[in-house]
């Protein structure tokens, strides 16, 4: 496919290292030529170098008249919307701008977008904050992912001595019929797809399958029985994601949000339900303003600054302060494996999240739910199968599925259930696929 992106920041230079490795024909254009050259040093693909006030030719050059794909991804959400509309009109099969202001993902006006010709509308923080409210509602999982409103769910979650299924042989624990199933492990630096002989050890980051009905005996199975609800929240940094997670808080969940900046507390106090949400002007990195905001009394802390370092390192105050639940703004993609290694719970990245959206628009089957598992290196999505597909036409076990992949559950007629060895995916199911070390593309010929 050929994909022209306009912007080469952090989401964009995302984007073009991801498409680039899956050998997609990629042109990124940008004003800026170091950002441009650091691109080119590291991705297969053809930059040009351009100013946004004058894309037309840019466009041209590029090829946009063949585009499969155009993203418009630069700081200015006006300009991306202009550069679809006008990438559209001179051919682009599909359009993606991405946008800061969330009332633009209104179905409605989504709507009148797609008549002007833009395909889809990305806003990252937006993205972000869905995912942190999802993460809240199990203080003691690492990373949450549901299949059809949770018909099925993937849990990652972090093994300690509690753990009921700890240094036993797969093999062992796990039938045909057993109501959950490890699909991956990161122990260490590797990730391991497991097979009969391998088993759960002490500090294992581990993937599991499940259904809805049984996520609550996962709780007691790992030893998690004494994490509490999450009732009280602090927030460290009120930037525009924080905003967003404020407001979507459930009720009966209360929230204290540190900000330094003194004006930017006025206007977060203006933006807010200040009813379930405190804005306090201090820094939240510091544990004496911490300990005086009764911190120990939170379940769950959520640093969402600016800066990598300090997000983890306030994650890390936290924890050693007993919060349950932490959860660090990692916009440094080499930060994300370090944060994962010094143990301080769950890691939000606004580019992953925004290419694991942008990605699927890529794929010709009927794929969608795409997400990236940035802690084991990792890709997780929801397949559709069609009538006469090769993941139809056998049992699991016969179907010479690739080893980098895992078929974690289905959901059929409204039901989430396992994937064993012996089971036949019927046309119409919708399969869960976990890629490790192979791309989502090729596991999606089995489906159509």
């Amino acid at each position: 496919m050929k994909v022209i992106i306009i912007g080469a920041g952090a989401i964009g230079a995302h984007l073009a290292d991801l498409f680039s490795k899956i050998k997609q024909d990629i042109t990124i254009i940008d004003e800026d030529e170091e950002k441009l050259e650091r691109i080119q040093a590291d991705c297969d693909l053809m930059t040009i170098h351009a100013s946004s006030n004058t894309p037309l030719q840019a466009l041209r050059d590029a090829g946009v008249s063949h585009a499969d794909l155009f993203i418009a991804v630069t700081r200015d959400e006006n300009l991306n919307l202009s550069l679809c509309v006008l990438a559209k009109s001179l051919g682009a099969q599909r359009t993606v701008a991405k946008v800061e202001n969330v009332e633009f993902t209104d179905p409605r006006i989504t709507e009148a977008f797609r008549a002007a010709g833009i395909s889809s509308i990305i806003c990252p923080d937006n993205l972000a904050a869905l995912d942190i409210i999802n993460g809240l509602k199990l203080t003691w999982v690492r990373q949450r992912w549901e299949v059809h409103g949770g018909l099925l769910t993937l849990l990652g979650i972090k093994v300690r001595k509690g753990c009921e299924i700890l240094n036993q042989p797969f093999k062992e624990i796990f039938k045909p019929d057993s109501p959950y199933h490890v699909v991956t492990i990161k122990r260490d630096a590797e990730t391991i797809i497991p097979s009969g002989n391998d088993m759960l050890l002490e500090g294992d980051y581990v993937y599991f399958m499940t259904t809805k009905e049984f996520v609550p005996n996962m709780k007691q199975i790992m030893g998690k029985s004494h994490y509490p609800d999450v009732k009280n929240v602090i927030i460290v940094g009120g930037g525009k994601t924080a905003v967003r997670v404020a407001n979507m808080l459930p009720a009966g969940v209360y929230a204290k949000i540190f900000e330094s900046d003194a004006h930017r507390c006025e206007e977060l106090i203006d933006l807010l339900d200040t009813d379930h949400v405190m804005v306090i002007n201090a820094d939240g990195r510091s544990v004496a303003n911490l300990l005086e905001e009764n911190i120990k009394k939170a379940q769950a802390f959520i640093a969402l600054t600016g800066n990598a370092e300090a997000n983890i390192l306030a994650c890390l105050t936290a924890k050693e302060l007993g919060v349950s639940k932490t959860i660090a703004m990692i916009e440094n993609m080499d930060y994300v494996e370090i944060a994962g290694n010094v143990d301080i719970g769950t890691i939000i990245n606004k580019q992953a999240l925004t290419a694991s959206h942008i990605y699927q628009l890529l794929l010709n089957g009927d794929v969608r739910n795409i997400r990236d598992l940035m802690t084991v290196n990792a890709d997780v999505a929801e397949f559709t199968a069609h009538p006469g597909s090769r993941i139809t036409r056998k049992k699991v076990r016969d179907l010479g599925f690739p080893r980098e992949a895992e078929l974690g559950g289905l959901v059929r007629d409204g039901k989430g259930m396992l994937v064993n060895g012996e089971t036949q995916i019927q046309p119409g199911d919708i399969v869960v696929v976990f890629c490790h070390g192979t791309e989502i593309s090729k596991i999606e010929k089995f489906f159509i």
